[in-house]
C-alpha cells in the first residue's frame, strides 16, 4: 500500500493510471466481442498500421494522434471489407497489413531522422510518454467508447453470436460491425502510448480469454474481462514502477500469469468455475 501511495505522488503516474484504466476498460469490453467473433487479431493489424501512421506523422512534423486515429479507423473499414470478400482470407489480410505497415514505419524512420525516443515509445510503450494532451484525448475518446458500448450493448451482443439472426430481427448488422471496428481502432491507437504497437493487442485478447475460462455466460464474461483487465493493469504497472521494467511487458506478463492460473483451476475443476 505504501508503494502504491508513493506511485501516486508523481504526476506522470497519475496520468498513466487515468489513461490506463479507461483504455483497459475499453479494450476489455471490445475484446469480448472480438474474440467471440474471431476478430481477435484485428488489433494486431491496426496497431502495426497505427505505428506506420505515427512514423509518417513524425517525419512530416504533424500531430501523431490526429493522423494515426483517422488512418487506423479507415483501415478498420478496409479490414472489414477484406474479411467479407472472397479474394483473400481475413487472417491473410491482417498478416499482410502487419508486415507491410511495420516495414513502412521502419523505412520512414530510417529515411527521416532515425529511431528517436518518441517512436520507440509508440513501438514498445512508455508511461513517461503520455502528455497532458494525450490524457485529455484518451479520456474523452475512451469515455465515448464506453458510452457507445453500454448504449448499443444489445445489438452488439446480437451480432457477436449470430449476425444472420440479428439481421432477420431488423438489426443493422453492417452498421454495428463497423462501429465495433471503429471503436477498436481508436482504442488501439490510444493504448499505443502505454502498451506500444507490439503489445496493445494483448490488452484486447487476454482479459476476454481469461474470463471465458471461468464462465460461459456473455454478461459475466464481459464483467470478469473488465475486472481481470483492471487487476492485471494495476499489478503490472505497480511491478513496472517497483522494479523499473517496461510497463507494457509487465502488464502482458501479469495477464499471462493470470490466464495460466485460471486455466489450471478450470482444468482441475473439470469445467467452468462460475
Amino acid at each position: 500500500m505504501n508503494l502504491f501511495t508513493e506511485m501516486l505522488t508523481y504526476p506522470f503516474m497519475i496520468r498513466a493510471f487515468l489513461v490506463g484504466i479507461v483504455i483497459t476498460i475499453c479494450a476489455s469490453l471490445l475484446g469480448t466481442s472480438l474474440v467471440l467473433k474471431r476478430y481477435s487479431m484485428i488489433g494486431e493489424g491496426l496497431s502495426h498500421l497505427g505505428f506506420a501512421a505515427l512514423a509518417v506523422a513524425y517525419a512530416c512534423h504533424l500531430d501523431p494522434l490526429m493522423i494515426a486515429i483517422p488512418v487506423t479507423m479507415l483501415s478498420a473499414f478496409f479490414l472489414l471489407h477484406i474479411r467479407e470478400g472472397s479474394f483473400i482470407r481475413g487472417d491473410a489480410a491482417i498478416a499482410l497489413l502487419c508486415s507491410s505497415s511495420l516495414a513502412i514505419g521502419v523505412l520512414t524512420i530510417s529515411l527521416s531522422r532515425g529511431m528517436n525516443t518518441d517512436i520507440c515509445n509508440f513501438m514498445f510503450g512508455s508511461i513517461l510518454a503520455m502528455s497532458p494532451i494525450d490524457v485529455t484525448i484518451s479520456l474523452s475518446a475512451g469515455s465515448v467508447i464506453i458510452a457507445f458500448y453500454v448504449l448499443f450493448y444489445c445489438p452488439l451482443f446480437s451480432i457477436t453470436f449470430d449476425e444472420s439472426f440479428a439481421a432477420s430481427s431488423g438489426i443493422h448488422t453492417g452498421f454495428y460491425t463497423i462501429l465495433l471496428s471503429l471503436m477498436t481502432a481508436v482504442t488501439v491507437v490510444l493504448g499505443m502510448r502505454m502498451m506500444g504497437a507490439l503489445l496493445i493487442s494483448s490488452l484486447i485478447v487476454f482479459p476476454a480469454v481469461t474470463a471465458m475460462q471461468l464462465t460461459g455466460h456473455y454478461l459475466r464474461v464481459t464483467v470478469i474481462s473488465v475486472l481481470s483487465g483492471l487487476s492485471c493493469f494495476t499489478v503490472g504497472i505497480t511491478l513496472s514502477y517497483a522494479f523499473s521494467i517496461p510497463t507494457g511487458a509487465s502488464i502482458v506478463i501479469t495477464n499471462l500469469t493470470l490466464l495460466v492460473i485460471v486455466s489450471l483451476i478450470r482444468h482441475i475443476r473439470g469445467g467452468f468455475v462460475l
